[in-house]
């Protein structure tokens, strides 16, 4: 099955709204018009507003880097899912490694939210992934599948086409480091397994799988041409236009 690459932009904690009017202004120019590649833009909260306007009027999709599970209430400095909505959000990261590391978020917890994202018609990413400590203890794959399977427990079969995971390595995020194309290739195949085993073979093919530990310009091509890698999560590369839109165009070489 023909899966389009997704390159979506995590910011993070960066990016004012004015310095997001700047950014956004020049990856519309660059790739905001081709369809080959799936492209996504994930700015703080406080940026989404004004991004949903630039990117409007392109093919460039907007994304949110978190939300609530909660459909409204007293969640102080809480976002929802119908909120995000409103402002034309398509995509929605969840489970991120800094929300699990900083936040003390859980893949039980976090499976709250996939369920409420995909309810109300957001694309989840689905972040997953093992420390150094569990990868040098040889239970990359053990930690993986138990994520997989814990943060998307009761996902609707009917609605997997609107599931993205993404692979984070954490000992490769904004490290410098990067998992070698072979070790991302044996992670993403065993998490397709695992989603054949939950979903069936059909969906299992369907569901696309973004790598996420500092992918760049000069070492997309070769991780983005592995079977089983069908785009990439970018951290500090979707800070400047240049670098993830060399991304999107390794991408598009491929496509």
């Amino acid at each position: 099955m023909s899966r389009k690459y997704l390159i979506a932009g995590n910011w993070k904690m960066n990016k004012t709204a004015s310095e997001a009017e700047d950014l956004v202004g020049e990856i519309n120019t660059s790739v905001g018009s081709q369809t080959t590649v799936q492209v996504c833009v994930c700015p703080a909260f406080t940026a989404l507003a004004k991004t949903s306007e630039l990117v409007e009027q392109t093919e460039v999709f907007l994304g949110s880097q978190n939300m609530n599970a909660e459909s409204s209430g007293a969640y102080t400095g809480e976002i929802s899912a119908e909120m995000l909505r409103d402002l034309y959000v398509s995509f929605v990261i969840l489970g991120h490694s800094e929300r699990r590391q900083y936040y003390g978020e859980i893949s039980t917890a976090i499976n709250l939210k996939v369920l409420a994202a995909v309810q109300n018609n957001l694309k989840p990413i689905y972040c997953i992934g093992e420390t150094l400590e569990e990868r040098e203890a040889g239970q990359t794959l053990a930690v993986v599948r138990q994520q997989v399977r814990e943060g998307l427990a009761n996902f609707p079969t009917n609605a997997i086409e609107h599931l993205v995971l993404a692979y984070e390595p954490v000992w490769a995020i904004g490290t410098g480091k990067t998992a070698t194309d072979e070790m991302a290739q044996e992670v993403h195949a065993d998490i397709r397994q695992v989603l054949a085993e939950m979903f069936g073979e059909s969906a299992s093919a369907s569901v696309r799988i973004l790598y996420g530990g500092s992918m760049k310009p000069d070492n997309a091509q070769s991780l983005l041409s592995q079977p089983d890698v069908d785009g990439g999560l970018i951290g500090g590369a979707s800070l400047t236009s240049r670098a993830f839109c060399g991304i999107v165009e390794a991408a598009r070489a491929l496509s």
